[in-house]
C-alpha cells in the first residue's frame, strides 16, 4: 500500500472504492469509534478533501449520502456546519419502506417485529414509568378520544407507542417504533378508509390504549405486554383482513 494516495481508486473485497465512499469510510469510522459523536462538528469541506487526498465534489457526495440517512444535518451561520445528529426517524423509516419493497417483505413481518420491539418496551414502561410518563399517555388518550380524523388520529396513535418506549427510557425502539410506522403509513390509512365502521375501529383502539395505559400506571408487567401483543395483532387483522399466524 505504500505510494498509495487515499483519493485514488484502491483494490477492496468489492473492487474498486470510489473516492466518496473514502469520505464515507471515515466518517462512519470516527461514528463507530466515538471520534464523532451526536452533535459533533465534522471539519469543513476542504479540509475533509485536503485530509483525504480526494476532490471536494467527492466530499459534497459523501455528505449528500449520509443527509439522506438521517446522520447528519447542515445548517448555515454562526456556528453553523455540517453535524453527526442521531437517526431522524422519518429517514429511517423511508429506508425501511424500501428496504422491504425491494426484499419483497411484508406488512406481517414487520408486525412480527414491532410486536417483539413494543413488548419489550411495555415491559420497561411497566417497571420504571413516572408520574410525567403516565400523564403524557393521558393527554394522548384525550386528543385521541376526540379526533375523528384517520390521518391526523394515526398520528396520535403512533405517538403513544413511542411514549411507551421512550418511558421504558429506551429511544431506539422509539425510533424504531416510528420508523415501523412510517413504513407502513400508506398501507394503514389506504385500509382505514375502505373500512366501513372505522368509527368503531378507532374506539376499539381508545379502548386497548386506556388498558395498556392502565397496566403500565400499576407495574402490572405480564398485563401490559399481553395487552399490547393482542393489540397489535387485533389491529393487523382488522386492517388487512388475514390472520396474522
Amino acid at each position: 500500500m505504500e505510494g498509495t494516495k487515499l483519493g485514488t481508486n484502491v483494490d477492496s473485497a468489492d473492487g474498486e472504492v470510489r473516492a466518496y465512499e473514502l469520505v464515507l469510510r471515515y466518517i462512519e469510522a470516527g461514528i463507530l469509534e466515538g471520534r464523532y459523536g451526536n452533535g459533533t462538528l465534522l471539519p469543513p469541506e476542504r479540509d475533509l478533501a485536503a485530509l483525504l487526498r480526494v476532490g471536494r465534489p467527492a466530499v459534497r457526495e459523501a455528505i449528500r449520502v449520509l443527509s439522506a440517512q438521517g446522520l447528519i444535518a447542515a445548517s448555515t451561520g454562526r456556528g453553523g456546519g455540517t453535524r453527526i445528529v442521531a437517526a431522524q426517524d422519518d429517514a429511517l423509516g423511508r429506508i425501511l419502506r424500501l428496504h422491504l419493497a425491494i426484499a419483497g417483505q411484508g406488512i406481517h413481518d414487520l408486525t412480527e417485529t414491532r410486536i417483539a420491539l413494543e413488548k419489550v418496551s411495555v415491559a420497561a414502561a411497566a417497571r420504571s414509568a413516572t408520574e410525567a410518563d403516565i400523564a403524557e399517555l393521558d393527554e394522548v388518550l384525550a386528543a385521541m378520544a376526540e379526533d375523528d380524523q384517520i390521518e391526523s388520529f394515526n398520528s396520535l396513535d403512533t405517538e403513544f407507542h413511542v411514549l411507551i418506549a421512550r418511558a421504558g427510557s429506551n429511544s431506539l425502539v422509539a425510533d424504531l417504533t416510528v420508523a415501523i410506522r412510517e413504513a407502513v403509513k400508506d398501507p394503514i390509512r389506504e385500509a382505514s378508509y375502505e373500512m366501513g365502521d372505522w368509527q368503531e375501529f378507532r374506539l376499539g383502539l381508545i379502548e386497548q390504549h386506556q388498558g395498556i395505559r392502565d397496566a403500565i400506571a400499576e407495574r402490572d408487567v405480564d398485563q401490559a405486554v399481553n395487552l399490547t401483543e393482542r393489540h397489535i395483532r387485533g389491529a393487523f387483522h382488522a386492517l388487512t383482513g388475514v390472520s396474522d399466524d
